[in-house]
């Protein structure tokens, strides 16, 4: 019964969520949820944020089959792009990484230590400056997601189709106003009939969603 009070609850807030009033008010509460994110990178990692980028996050266990890897090297084209145009109109975005590696699991270990690498040379670059940041998250864990996901702008759930068992983290960025782009599988496929096409976004052909492949 509260789970029914709790989805005819959510149905009244999106309602509610069409005025400018409370467009305005969400906007302004996401921007004070970058902020404390930013502090704690700030404090934790001394790597100084650019607030008014877009804080683009993917958080969850490490392994092949989520793609971190995919999601780095789309990190590294971006760089590419500024440093090929410095001038160039790009969006400002940081790209935070987090999730633990299995300790016998030595590709999810290597996979941590690239992003890690990829971060120094990116966040050090006086080229790039605030157009691209990189953020591994340490630790990830409940106390920290309560800081990470209401300030997330775009939540990557770009997990391999067919392997994903349809967990809540893309779920709990959602309803903390977050974009998504992934796969359609698991629980995004239920998220899509919530928050609508326009609100979730496909790396794949819909009728790929079985057997994708990295080519």
């Amino acid at each position: 019964m509260n789970g029914l009070l709790n989805y005819i609850n959510l149905n009244v807030s999106k309602n509610l969520l069409t005025t400018k009033a409370s467009c305005k008010t969400c906007s302004k509460r996401k921007q004070e949820n970058k902020r404390r994110l930013a502090q704690y990178v700030s404090d934790t990692y001394g790597i100084t944020l650019n607030t008014g980028s877009m804080f683009d996050i993917q958080v969850k266990r490490i392994h092949e089959y989520k793609r971190q890897t995919m999601n780095l090297l789309h990190v590294i084209t971006l760089y590419n792009r500024i440093k090929n145009n410095p001038n160039g109109d790009f969006v400002p975005r940081t790209v935070f990484f987090g999730g633990k590696a299995a300790p016998g699991y030595m590709t999810a270990k290597l996979t941590v230590s690239l992003i890690c690498h990829v971060a120094n040379l990116i966040n050090s670059d006086p080229i790039v400056g605030d157009k691209l940041k990189v953020v591994f998250l340490a630790n990830y864990r409940c106390s920290l997601a309560e800081v990470i996901m209401p300030a997330a702008d775009l939540s990557e759930q770009i997990s391999l189709a067919g392997t994903e068992a349809s967990g809540t983290g893309n779920m709990k960025f959602m309803l903390n106003g977050a974009l998504t782009i992934g796969t359609l599988d698991g629980a995004n496929v239920e998220m899509r009939q919530e928050m609508g096409e326009e609100n979730i976004f496909y790396i794949r052909d819909e009728g790929e969603r079985r057997g994708t492949t990295l080519d």
